[in-house]
């Protein structure tokens, strides 16, 4: 049965709020208190900073020797030098600030709640641990104290710290990339998006198996000291690995689909323009905006997984294929990069990005770059970008005029605001299939062709004479040249 498009609706907005509860009441699993471990790795910079120190204090000294009083120009100088050291100060510390923030709604995406968080600076990491053994004990107390079931550490864990911190902690340890490929696996609704979480999973989990199942002999030398012939962890190792054959074949066959419904996509010249850009930056919002397609939005992270293709007529009445992808995040996994290239494929494929950012995020330019180092992997820098600066509304008007200039364009997805200006920017950098101008005279029986027209072009300056349409038409190449028999030159 078809749905009608009110119930459609309906449910949307159904998911929508349900989304917005949190992932733990969508998917009626209890949620887990967590305990939050951050670590602010401060070596280079300590010594640096040391020998910053020194040195003020060796020219202290110095000029201090040489003269009673300072000049004024070396007292503008010496205030000129602690400003810019404060300035780089207060830069780390929202850089770390906001990483915290991140990992913190990291953990809210996964459906738990945070019943502490713990901050160590340390000059190196722990070998063993990460953190250090007075850092660890306070950990375990204050795990034990909130009857927190998990303890997350943002920052990926070896196998061997993984170990030696669940036997310290009594809890679940979970690290940065295991808490990604969790809320990834929440939100993968498509048999696609569900074969390509399990295979960054299994390539998760692989190296990680070291140490497990020593109860298990190996083949021995005498009478009764044969085992079955290989150990527990070498069985649970090919298993993994005839599961990740397993699920890449699965996944080149979903390649091998899209493959066939891009060629039949190309047979009609329709560029494909691909939203891209850092998590949480609201492009499922803008896809909504521009499309009425009416796809699940949601303030967690990772809420789009599946790739979402619709199409949207521009001003030119040109018709594209917009795309909207997964949102990337720093140090994203590079298994995760890896596994879903069947998802961002329609990214290699598209003729021009759209990256949008989060205008009022105070780490703009440090999640441009995460982005760039993404599609670098992807091999798409080279691709021309529109910079789509999202939630306008939310930027006072001083610091929007600082940050134009560009290729740039300032919207807001949630209130619709600059999207004609969008879709405009869209029309000027599309090279496939060029918007053209042309005059034509058309017999007035030819009742298909001037509607063609009129649905896939701008006219104008049409009138009637006899049995004949003259008219200009300013659209899509493709469509223009359909109909080059009833072309005329302009005179010159």
């Amino acid at each position: 049965m078809k749905t009608s498009k009110p119930y459609r609706r309906t449910l949307v907005e159904a998911q929508q709020s349900l989304a917005k509860a949190g992932d733990g009441a969508f998917s009626g699993e209890p949620v887990e208190r967590a305990v939050l471990v951050a670590v602010e790795f401060t070596g280079s910079r300590r010594r640096l900073t040391a020998t910053a120190a020194q040195a003020r204090k060796s020219a202290t000294l110095l000029a201090e020797a040489e003269a009673d009083v300072f000049e004024p120009e070396d007292v503008e100088a010496s205030a000129s030098r602690r400003s810019v050291d404060d300035r780089s100060r207060n830069d780390h510390d929202l850089d770390f600030d906001a990483s915290l923030a991140e990992f913190q709604e990291l953990t809210r995406s996964a459906g738990a709640e945070i019943a502490a968080t713990l901050i160590q600076k340390r000059a190196r990491p722990d070998p063993a641990t990460l953190v250090g053994q007075g850092k660890l004990e306070e950990i375990a107390g204050v795990a034990a104290s909130v009857n927190a079931d998990v303890v997350l550490f943002d920052h990926d864990l070896t196998p061997s710290q993984m170990r030696n911190l669940e036997a310290k902690l009594d809890a679940r340890v979970i690290d940065r990339t295991q808490l990604i490929l969790d809320i990834f696996a929440r939100h993968a609704r498509t048999r696609e998006g569900q074969l390509q979480v399990e295979l960054a999973q299994l390539e998760y989990q692989l190296p990680r198996l070291a140490g497990r199942g020593k109860t298990m002999s190996q083949l021995g030398g005498g009478i009764g000291t044969r085992g079955p012939g290989e150990t527990q962890l070498e069985t649970d190792r090919r298993k993994i690995g005839l599961r990740i054959h397993h699920v890449k074949g699965q996944l080149e066959s979903v390649r091998r689909i899209r493959r066939q419904q891009r060629q039949r996509r190309e047979a009609v010249p329709v560029p494909v323009v691909a939203l891209v850009g850092y998590t949480n930056a609201g492009k499922s919002t803008l896809f909504n905006a521009l499309t009425e397609a009416g796809v699940l939005e949601s303030s967690r992270m990772f809420a789009t997984l599946d790739p979402k293709l619709k199409q949207l007529q521009l001003p030119s009445r040109r018709k594209i294929l917009l795309s909207d992808t997964v949102g990337f995040i720093r140090n994203l996994p590079h298994s995760l990069v890896t596994s879903f290239r069947a998802t961002l494929e329609e990214v290699e494929r598209a003729e021009l990005l759209l990256h949008v950012r989060d205008a009022a995020s105070p780490m703009l330019e440090e999640q441009k770059a995460e982005v760039g180092l993404v599609l670098g992997e992807l091999d798409v820098s080279g691709k021309p970008v529109i910079e789509v600066m999202n939630k306008a509304d939310l930027v006072p008007a001083a610091e929007r005029e600082n940050l134009r200039g560009g290729d740039r364009v300032w919207v807001s997805g949630l209130k619709r605001e600059g999207l004609g200006e969008l879709l405009h920017a869209i029309d000027q950098h599309l090279l496939v299939d060029p918007v053209i101008e042309s005059d034509f005279r058309l017999p007035q029986s030819e009742g298909a062709a001037i509607a063609a027209l009129e649905a896939g072009a701008v006219l104008r300056d049409k009138r009637f004479e006899g049995n004949l349409v003259y008219l200009v038409a300013k659209g899509p190449a493709s469509l223009l040249n359909r109909y080059r028999r009833f072309q005329v030159r302009r005179a010159s």
